[in-house]
């Protein structure tokens, strides 16, 4: 049965003040709870209108179709919903290729581009203080699952940086064309900037070579592509050289 206690810690974790505290967040249906539950995520609690689903009862609570409605963030739930504790920071792993982000706003981007690294088996992503929380319940449900199996790490990127000495490469619109560059990418970092500005100056200074995807249309337009898109874009130029 669903109680007012947990409608109230559910609420709360919409925000990211509320997540850190309590160090939960929220997923939602079916498959991305699954992939969740098989990784190395521990399970707080289940809210389930099937219980028999995932076999958890222990930690699962039989909800009604009226009580999903309640507690989901979604406009149409999916049955299940289950909090998660948020995982103790992990190493980046340096020996691969990392993708770096700086100063991204947008939950769906950050969500779609966890979900483009996990299908080109980019296992970090790196982004700047002040970036989207990853637990945001709109980057969790855009992501599907994947965030289950790629490390986010914030930090201040610039300091970062500026401490390696591998490979730093930085998307830019003036930048050298991705299709004809012959730059190693089997590791390293390779930067994205923020949705509206691009790449910081302070970041910029630290990277080591700009890259670009070429418009292909003569004229001025669009300004731009959008970021999970060239994210995608460019990952998939680069899987081939690797």
């Amino acid at each position: 049965m669903l109680n007012k206690r947990d409608i109230k810690l559910i609420k709360s974790l919409r925000l990211k003040k509320h997540r850190l505290t309590n160090k939960l967040f929220v997923v939602e249906g079916k498959k991305s709870i699954s992939e969740f539950i098989q990784s190395n995520f521990s399970l707080f609690k289940l809210f389930s209108i099937d219980q028999q689903y995932f076999n958890l009862e222990s930690k699962s609570t039989q909800i009604t179709e009226s009580d999903l409605k309640r507690i989901s963030f979604l406009t149409n739930p999916d049955d299940h919903l289950a909090i998660f504790w948020i995982p103790e920071k992990k190493i980046i792993d340096e020996s691969k290729l990392l993708l770096g982000l700086d100063g991204i706003n947008d939950p769906g981007n950050l969500g779609n581009i966890i979900r483009t690294c996990d299908w080109y088996n980019i296992t970090d992503i790196i982004c700047s203080n002040g970036s989207v929380d990853c637990f945001n319940p709109k980057v969790v449900q855009s992501a599907m699952g994947s965030l289950s199996r790629v490390n986010i790490t914030y930090l201040d990127l610039k300091k970062y940086l500026s401490s390696k000495s591998f490979n730093k490469i930085g998307t830019f619109l003036n930048g050298e064309s991705i299709f004809e560059t012959k730059i190693n990418f089997d590791k390293g970092i390779l930067v994205f900037g923020n949705e509206a500005n691009g790449i910081s100056s302070k970041v910029e200074n630290e990277l080591k070579q700009k890259i670009t995807i070429p418009r292909i249309n003569s004229k001025n337009y669009p300004e731009s592509l959008n970021l999970s898109n060239s994210v995608g874009i460019i990952l998939s130029q680069l899987s081939i050289k690797f």
